[in-house]
């Protein structure tokens, strides 16, 4: 050959046994006995008519053939020896080595030329159905219609083959239906809709809808329940492992396991855990779920505002999907889950619905053994899920919703108690998280007061987490550049690791001024104090109201000056004094929005403070609403509140009556160091608040 290689064509003569080997090196040697062909002594004129259809159809397939050279047709043509035709037709047909040596081993020619026959029919049968198969999914070869074309002909020869997909996935979702623990209904329900699959064309856009639909209904839990663990004494370590405090929240889930481990079964309550920000509600239900040995799901609620999210959507529609309640409990893979809703208080409410409404059927223990999800179009049993819901404040939750909850008031930490948690958890976490072990960095008690006190303002400790971390990563660096720093965090070390204090620690600011008074008021992120400061001056008894307040604490303002004005004589005022002073009276950090009753007998001590000119009692705040008449109502957020007056160093706290009950439940150490004084009326208030002393220049007031 022209590249120097050699080719060599091999021409077989003719056919031969072999009768054995003679030798093997250098190459095989045998004897041999020669074979003759037998050609028919009668019926030539059949036979000739077999050669000449076995010509035909060779001929046929070699131009049907995309790969057998054109030059083979005028082979086959010129070729007039029958004999040496079948032996060309056969060596050159496109079958396998099994096939040629089966017709080279038949001694007559009609026989073996017949067998060729068959072959060469069915290779024509082959040729002919391609191109029945691509007459009928033949289109414009455009480049959009080309991905379209190689489906379409995968499906028609699946078709012709018998082997059709679908059939397979029905057969699929039979089996696996015959595993599950579903009742009567649902698997009567179940057959109807496979038979509706059933009757479906795969090509048609309703099939991928409905399969998608049988799918969800078999990956769905029906009736499947993870055993519970009723060992308390475990339950109890449990849940005292992963959260310090807490102590009401536990015993409530402690009830719950004894009540279950007695009767065995019970429609589970919906417990609501509020609180601040990071006091460990949502992490809270992760232990639940590892004390019962459930599987846990979490599902956040905030900015929720579509009611098929919850109920889902009909599987009519495009891109129809179950809710986010079916969908956590595939999940899962039980239907016996811990539950968390998460940020509860968030739920909002457009023209989609009202996801609140739609939560009442989940929560209601009375309904959620049969809750009804649009797209699954069935009841499924909620019972004996554990739903666990979460929220910073129940004022934005669903009236309706809420009468369905058992609320728990998680509330904020303890200084002792953040420090603890800090020791347990929060370090060896956060080292953990930066690659470090536990003898690289110790922060002592002092330091972690420090942090605390200086650099969170918080009822939760997820603003200490983050300055934890802040300070581990400041360290990490030192270690990486192979720096020297000490292993012992101090007050030294928090200074320059966190540069200097975010905030001052909340403080008494005394009583040398008349007309401020300390008040006590419950945020999102906990307790805090705040001042009421009013100050007169000459005019014609205006009354201005400043600090950003909202219209209940403005309401709660005028009605404290209605009173005094009413109740002058009380104070030995005379009521012509109120005509010739504009009253000024403002909330400091006027850009923080606030709102609510809890400030009315603060601002009533502040205005009479500022006419009486007498001091306000040392130590001294007071929070409750007031009214027309005088009376003195209770208000929510009293431990946050007291945990504010301890941390500003505040001795007494002045609140209704109705009050006592909230400071009964409160355990001792948070109420240590605290007087309280518990009143009526806004005239007991005065008694109790301000002192026969005036201020040294005292203004004249006449």
């Amino acid at each position: 050959m022209p590249d120097g290689s050699t080719s060599v064509i091999i021409q077989g003569k003719r056919r031969f046994r072999m009768k054995g080997i003679i030798e093997t090196n250098p190459y095989l040697k045998a004897t041999v006995h020669v074979l003759d062909d037998i050609l028919p002594n009668t019926n030539m004129h059949e036979f000739g008519a077999l050669v000449e259809s076995l010509k035909d159809l060779a001929l046929k397939i070699v131009r049907s053939s995309g790969t057998i050279p054109p030059e083979a047709q005028f082979a086959v043509k010129n070729i007039e020896n029958a004999t040496f035709l079948i032996n060309f037709i056969c060596n050159n047909t496109d079958l396998n080595a099994f096939e040629k040596q089966e017709m080279l081993e038949l001694d007559d020619l009609r026989e073996r030329s017949t067998k060729l026959l068959t072959y060469l029919v069915r290779e024509v049968q082959l040729i002919d159905l391609k191109k029945d198969i691509q007459k009928k999914v033949k289109v414009d070869m455009d480049q959009q219609q080309r991905e379209y074309l190689l489906h379409q002909q995968i499906k028609t020869i699946q078709d012709e083959l018998g082997g059709n997909p679908s059939e397979q996935e029905i057969a699929d979702l039979r089996k696996r239906s015959a595993g599950k623990k579903w009742g009567a209904n649902v698997q009567a329900v179940f057959e109807k809709e496979l038979s509706k699959l059933i009757r479906m064309n795969p090509a048609a856009g309703e099939y991928s809808v409905q399969a998608g639909y049988l799918e969800t209904f078999l990956d769905l839990p029906w009736n499947v329940y993870s055993e519970d663990n009723f060992d308390l004494r475990n339950a109890e370590k449990i849940l005292d492992e992963d959260h310090y405090g807490l102590e009401k929240v536990k015993d409530r889930i402690l009830e719950h396991l004894a009540v279950l481990k007695l009767k065995g079964d019970m429609k589970s309550p919906i417990l609501c855990l509020y609180g601040p920000p990071g006091v460990g509600k949502t992490s809270l239900g992760k232990s639940v779920a590892r004390a019962l040995g459930r599987k846990f799901v979490r599902m956040s609620l905030g900015g929720l505002h579509d009611e098929s999210e919850i109920r889902g959507h009909r599987k009519t529609y495009i891109g129809a999907m179950p809710g986010r309640i079916i969908q956590n409990l595939k999940k899962a893979g039980t239907s016996n889950p811990v539950f968390i809703l998460d940020e509860l208080d968030k739920v909002s409410s457009d023209f989609h619905g009202d996801p609140a409404s739609a939560l009442l059927e989940v929560l209601d223990p009375e309904q959620n053994s049969e809750f009804h999800d649009n797209y699954i179009d069935l009841d499924y049993d909620l019972s004996r899920v554990m739903f666990i819901a979460t929220a910073n404040t129940l004022s934005t939750i669903h009236p309706a919703l809420r009468d369905r909850l058992e609320l728990i008031d998680v509330s904020g930490y303890l200084l002792e108690e953040k420090i603890e948690i800090a020791k347990r958890h929060l370090i060896a976490r956060q080292l953990e998280n930066h690659g470090m072990k536990k003898e690289d960095v110790k922060f002592t008690k002092e330091a972690l007061i420090r942090l605390i006190e200086d650099y969170t303002r918080e009822s939760g400790v997820r603003e200490m987490d983050k300055q934890i971390a802040k300070v581990i990563r400041r360290v990490a660096r030192k270690i990486a550049f192979e720096e020297e720093y000490s292993k012992k965090i101090g007050p030294a070390e928090i200074r320059e690791y966190l540069a200097s204090p975010k905030f001052s620690k909340e403080s008494y600011e005394g009583n040398e001024y008349a007309g401020v008074v300390t008040g006590l008021a419950w945020t999102s992120a906990g307790g805090e104090i705040l001042y009421v400061e009013t100050s007169l001056s000459q005019g014609k008894s205006k009354f201005t109201i400043t600090g950003n307040l909202g219209e209940v604490m403005k309401e709660s303002a005028a009605i404290a000056f209605e009173y005094l004005k009413s109740h002058s004589s009380q104070l030995g005022l005379k009521p012509e004094v109120f005509e010739k002073w504009d009253v000024h009276m403002h909330v400091p950090e006027g850009a923080i929005p606030k709102d609510g009753p809890s400030a009315g007998i603060t601002m009533a001590t502040a205005l009479a403070s500022a006419f009486t000119q007498r001091k306000v009692k040392k130590g001294l705040a007071m929070t409750g609403e007031i009214t027309l008449r005088g009376r003195v109502l209770p208000v929510g957020g009293i431990k946050e509140k007291i945990l504010a007056a301890k941390r500003a160093g505040i001795k007494e706290i002045i609140l209704s009556k109705l009050n006592k009950k909230d400071i009964e439940e409160i355990k001792e150490v948070y109420l240590k160091g605290l007087t309280f004084h518990y009143v009526e009326n806004v005239s007991d208030v005065y008694e109790i608040a301000l002192l026969d002393e005036k201020i040294k220049n005292p203004l004249a007031i006449s």
